[in-house]
């Protein structure tokens, strides 16, 4: 189904105002739940319980009327849990057996994998076939997914006992990391108000998944200046060790910088959020706008970072101050002049 960047633009507004229905405030956290969507990248959601994570994530799946499976993520759980397992399956006709494939929880367009680090990476590692490749091995046989295929996990950054962080390999599959902070005094009273009442939000659909293949392709249709793209692979170089390419005044900051898949992440969701803006190509307030969330879950702060309190979140923030577009682009972009001042 093609489309073109206006009707792709009023499909997400369509979307985010029915997720609106349900979710007061956390406005940045739509906005780069719906790019990672468009982009059709993961994302990996962080905050404190009561934040919404797992209503938005359902909200989603119904606004977009795409099936949806949660998957409570605990100790015990096996990787069959998540991907199926063959069953001995008797015919009472005829008396033949035969192994048939039960599909798991995995096999759905929309996957909430809630506290996502409450289980052993042995189960972790069952999600990353499916979140890299689209497809699942089980008895010997590869079982594509649905398409789209879209994963949210969820962890808490409070409560580490018992839990198993993340490895880095299956970090770099989300497209973005988002923090869920406390809503504003506003916000959490409209939301107390809202849901300790008699009527409950309905959230309507209004968006189809072969609609949302079709926005997720003119996304990757978008055009990026060369200018541009030098800029983002600028900023993923810029955090590697000095001799590979890291800027002097970032790279100490690090333990280690991020990989290509990085570039890839920044181009891909700034893309998807220039459509979400209604722009048929991408300004560098889109590539800055997307660094953090892309960035955060890529670096790991060094020593001396945390001698100096430095977060990820810092740190990009130097990031984004140190590296500088070429003149060229200062010139003949104005939306470049105007988000760097």
């Amino acid at each position: 189904m093609p489309t073109d960047p206006a009707s792709a633009q009023q499909a997400l507004a369509a979307l985010r105002t029915s997720l609106a229905a349900v979710i007061v405030g956390q406005d940045a956290v739509v906005e780069q739940v719906l790019i990672a969507l468009a982009a059709g990248g993961h994302v990996l959601l962080e905050g404190v319980p009561g934040l919404a994570k797992t209503l938005l994530v359902s909200s989603l799946a119904k606004a977009t009327d795409l099936p949806f499976n949660r998957i409570q993520f605990t100790p015990d759980l096996m990787p069959s849990d998540i991907t199926g397992t063959e069953v001995l399956r008797e015919d009472r006709a005829n008396g033949t057996r035969d192994l048939v494939f039960v599909p798991g929880p995995v096999f759905a367009s929309v996957l909430l994998a809630d506290e996502i680090n409450r289980t052993p990476p042995k189960t972790q590692a069952a999600l990353l076939e499916a979140m890299q490749e689209r497809q699942v091995t089980a008895g010997g046989q590869r079982r594509p997914l649905p398409e789209p295929f879209f994963v949210l996990a969820t962890q808490n950054p409070l409560e580490q006992e018992g839990t198993y962080p993340l490895p880095e390999a299956q970090l770099d599959r989300f497209l973005l990391k988002v923090v869920v902070r406390y809503p504003s005094a506003e916000e959490e009273l409209a939301i107390v108000t809202r849901t300790t009442g008699t009527g409950s939000a309905v959230i309507e659909t209004v968006l189809s998944g072969d609609r949302l293949r079709a926005v997720q392709h003119l996304v990757r249709a978008t055009p990026v200046a060369d200018d541009l793209a030098r800029y983002a692979v600028a900023l993923v170089r810029a955090t590697r060790p000095v001799a590979d390419g890291g800027d002097p005044t970032i790279a100490p900051l690090l333990r280690w910088g991020a990989g290509p898949r990085a570039g890839q992440g920044l181009l891909l969701a700034a893309k998807a959020r220039a459509v979400l803006h209604g722009r048929p190509f991408v300004a560098v307030e889109d590539i800055t706008a997307v660094a953090h969330p892309v960035l955060r879950h890529r670096l790991q702060p060094g020593y001396e970072a945390e001698a100096q309190g430095l977060t990820a979140d810092a740190i990009i923030d130097r990031l984004v101050k140190a590296v500088r577009l070429p003149a060229a682009a200062l010139e003949g972009d104005r939306s470049v002049r105007s988000a760097l001042g």
